[in-house]
């Protein structure tokens, strides 16, 4: 018959969706029973009775302790964590709460990212949400440059979020089918957000853990540039996130765009890719100009050892639907632009997986900083 080590060891592998770590390291697993027939059980605390992943659990767990030899069956059951135990969790992970289950359907979260401004991040992270729900896949995009909010424009997304009876905040249908949420659909017009670093997280943890994303393929995070709290927040919150950086072909671009890199690789977020935008404009006699310059981002990519996804040309109409709210993938996809924006959004997805991360190798389960790196506390 197994033992229970030989048990734990094999349930080291089941990851938590959200939290992005074995339920053994989070004290999740709260009994082991085997029978002399062979028969094992194993009950699992859940952070809350409404859990969405418990079915993964139930398979993750069975699928695991079956490969034991001399294991006949594996019943699986569950319950709650006690507040106590929650509490003593919360202060384990650095967090002043648990998630609830809202992203434990997501398969995967790119943070879209320039480092500086005006590099067209948000035109891109737009149009690939567009490009990728084309495609066939479920996609949400979260507005998270708070200050400078425009994704709901770009995507033709528009009215006031509702509440859901479980008290969700249901995201807003923009484009072919794209969820979106921003801070742009609680304000007044166009006021000026002006927050410090405390609501900024705040607000940023309710979009995360108290709108109902449901089961998304991607999600797709539109950061604000720089390297500041709503990316930090975001490194803590989402360990298992991986950053997307957006440049222009311009050394100036790139430089800025490294230093996000760096950002990233200091909390362990994993770099998917890099995409230069507005690398040329072709006129309509097919003369082409390189007005902020040419390589800028195959360097980038060069320099960080990732794929350079995607190169995006200068044009018109990719402003133009932008303001209009009619993603040019969409409007009209056999425009370069648009063509470059689709093989982005392919090139995204073979650069991704595409299964839910409830069950790894027992290598990658015990890999230190599984769950990103603690943020250091400023003075």
């Amino acid at each position: 018959m197994p033992t229970d080590q030989q048990i734990i060891e094999k349930l080291r592998a089941v990851i938590d969706p959200e939290l992005r770590r074995s339920i053994v390291e989070l004290e999740m697993v709260r009994s082991i029973d085997v029978s002399p027939e062979g028969e094992v059980e194993v009950v699992v605390s859940l952070t809350t009775p409404g859990c969405p992943i418990r079915n993964h659990f139930q398979q993750a767990v069975t699928e695991r302790v079956s490969e034991l030899e001399g294991v006949s069956r594996v019943n699986v059951a569950f319950d709650v964590l006690s507040p106590d135990e929650k509490q003593g969790l919360q202060a384990k992970l650095g967090r002043n709460r648990l998630p609830e289950g809202a992203l434990a359907k997501v398969k995967n979260v790119i943070c879209v990212a320039s480092g500086k401004g005006g590099v067209g991040k948000s035109t891109v992270t737009a149009n690939l949400a567009a490009a990728l729900a084309m495609e066939g896949y479920q996609v949400a995009a979260l507005d998270a440059d708070v200050w400078g909010y425009s994704i709901p424009r770009m995507l033709g997304g528009g009215g006031k979020p509702k509440v859901s009876e479980q008290r969700k905040i249901l995201p807003i249908e923009a484009a072919g089918g794209v969820k979106v949420m921003s801070i742009g659909f609680f304000v007044e017009g166009d006021a000026a957000v002006v927050w410090r670093g405390p609501m900024l997280h705040k607000a940023i943890q309710q979009f995360l853990e108290d709108v109902e994303w449901g089961a998304l393929d991607y999600l797709l995070i539109d950061l604000p540039p720089g390297t500041g709290d709503v990316s930090m927040t975001l490194a803590q919150l989402l360990p298992q996130a991986r950053i997307l950086l957006v440049t222009t072909p311009q050394p100036a671009a790139q430089k800025v765009a490294h230093r996000a890199a760096e950002m990233a690789r200091k909390f362990d977020l994993e770099i998917a890719g890099v995409v230069e935008n507005m690398s040329g404009f072709t006129t309509p006699q097919g003369e082409r100009f390189t007005i902020f310059g040419e390589g800028g981002g195959q360097l980038l990519a060069d320099d960080l050892d990732v794929p350079l996804l995607g190169k995006v040309p200068l044009e018109e109409d990719l402003r133009r639907c932008a303001d209009e709210g009619r993603p040019l993938v969409v409007e009209d996809p056999d425009t370069p632009a648009a063509q470059a924006l689709q093989h982005l959004a392919r090139g995204l997805v073979a650069a991704t997986p595409q299964a839910l991360p409830v069950v790894q190798t027992p290598a990658l389960a015990a890999a230190p900083g599984m769950g990103g790196k603690q943020l250091p506390v400023i003075q």
